[in-house]
């Protein structure tokens, strides 16, 4: 064993290393101009860093939140100074596979997403998830008309707590990934997720508009989010092609497409959610700096 000598120099030379750390990332995310209120979406570093280091890494590059994280995991946000942007739904396995489009999945759908609700109104989260669903044997017209049924359900109940509730569209092209594409998924288009959000007509039913599966399915990205306007309750983003990094390696311009979310008066949240290929730490700090007009 050391010396209790040597621990106590240890010690004191790892607070001061952590000291000047803190100091350095303090002092980069100061210079941040704050105009996009940037969030760290949890499941993409869950195989890299535990719950605290993810909290770490979101406070010192200046995000101001973690999400999609179970609510047990909030307390560590508030440690942080953090907030969950948007609350998951508590489900067993992929949430977006049994959705709104199927009249069956509402007695339990509308159960645990009234908790979420409750529980992020009682944190201070804005929005819980929300999906559509696969297909199944629905067709379009059926499954948009059960999902605004089910929407109007819980509209009121959201309005009530101040809480939106966010339906995410998402790609059905890409294959072969369970996290870069959703074959069967039904709600693939913005233009068909707006219409379920316009039949329901409430202002606490919003859009997810995750910025990678809609360049896949319809592209035209910033005419997209001028065309949703205040009906966007939330944003995600990654690389397209392959759902990775923010990086010269992919196509999308994030910093136009960032200040076109200011030109409709944005004021939500943006989640880095793409999935880490090198260091997940340089990755996020190089999105955050990229998201940050």
């Amino acid at each position: 064993m050391k010396s209790a000598i040597a621990g106590v120099t240890g010690m004191a030379t790892l607070a001061t290393g952590m000291s000047t750390g803190c100091s350095k990332s303090q002092k980069h995310s100061s210079r941040r101009k704050g105009n996009i209120r940037q969030s760290v979406v949890s499941w993409c570093y869950s195989k890299h860093w535990s719950v605290e280091e993810t909290c770490q890494h979101a406070r010192d590059l200046g995000c101001e939140s973690v999400e999609l994280i179970s609510s047990e995991h909030w307390p560590t946000l508030k440690k942080y100074g953090l907030t969950c942007a948007i609350s998951p739904i508590a489900v067993e396995g992929a949430p977006f596979i049994k959705g709104f489009n199927n009249p069956e999945y509402h007695p339990w759908l509308l159960k645990i997403t009234k908790k979420a609700i409750d529980e992020s109104a009682d944190f201070g989260c804005p929005n819980v998830i929300a999906f559509t669903g696969f297909s199944e044997n629905f067709s379009p017209e059926q499954g948009a008309a059960n999902c605004v049924t089910g929407f109007k359900k819980l509209a009121s109940y959201a309005e009530k707590k101040g809480v939106n509730v966010c339906l995410e569209m998402l790609n059905s092209r890409v294959g072969g990934h369970p996290d870069k594409g959703h074959p069967g998924y039904q709600g693939d288009h913005i233009d068909y997720c707006m219409e379920i959000l316009n039949a329901v007509g409430s202002p606490n039913i919003k859009l997810l508009f995750d910025v990678y599966h809609v360049q896949i399915m319809d592209g035209d990205i910033i005419q997209r989010i001028h065309q949703c306007g205040d009906m966007i309750g939330h944003i995600h983003t990654a690389g397209n092609p392959g759902r990775g990094e923010l990086d010269e390696n992919q196509e999308i311009n994030y910093p136009p497409v960032m200040k076109a979310l200011l030109d409709i008066n944005y004021k939500g949240f943006v989640g880095q959610e793409f999935i880490p290929t090198g260091d997940p730490l340089a990755g996020l700090r190089q999105a955050v700096e990229l998201c940050d007009v």
